[in-house]
């Protein structure tokens, strides 16, 4: 395979890796639709971070300590289900409450939570390129958490636009997507 092919199946490796997190970044946008750009930047950035080391973290498992990670593999669906329904369980509890007030902000810990849980399905790519090089491994990596990156700021957009429209009812919506993604990732 040539650099062409390369980049090509690592964008759109990059591209279906990002769904989840483009899922939970709409989710994020209706739920705090006067989100600041910076918080925006951060948001997609730390999804983009995620989305970048597991791929790595799985190859150097691969490389290394194969046999314990596959013991411990079978557990990480349910570590993403759990995660996914606590965050969204809370946003439909906190949609539900007073609609007075603004919906609860993303703080560090959940945004945390967030990435871990939409990136587990990015540590098995790291079981798939295990025959790269440390550079090529890293670079498909880079170009994962670029397009991850990209993803989750149109989510956050789009986000923030259905928020507003939906703004009495957004927590509760953002909280269902969320609890979606995780048994999809479950399930999948």
């Amino acid at each position: 395979m040539g650099i062409f092919g390369f980049i090509f199946s690592s964008v759109f490796l990059g591209v279906g890796l990002a769904m989840d997190a483009f899922s939970v970044s709409v989710a994020n946008g209706i739920n705090e639709p006067k989100m600041r750009i910076r918080k925006v930047l951060y948001i997609a950035g730390a999804f983009a971070v995620f989305q970048f080391l597991m791929p790595m973290l799985g190859w150097v498992c691969i490389k290394t300590i194969s046999e314990a990670f596959d013991k411990v593999q079978k557990y990480l669906p349910w570590a993403s289900l759990v995660l996914l329904v606590f965050i969204g369980g809370k946003m439909i509890l906190e949609g539900l409450g007073d609609h007075e007030k603004e919906n609860a902000r993303l703080s560090a810990g959940g945004l945390l939570v967030q990435a871990v849980a939409t990136s587990i399905d990015a540590l098995s790519v790291g079981f798939t390129i295990v025959n790269y090089n440390l550079w090529e491994a890293l670079f498909a990596s880079v170009i994962i958490g670029a397009v991850t990156f990209a993803v989750c700021l149109a989510g956050l957009k789009l986000g923030k636009r259905l928020g507003i429209r939906l703004a009495s009812r957004a927590g509760i919506l953002g909280g269902t997507i969320l609890i979606i993604i995780g048994f999809k990732i479950f399930f999948s």
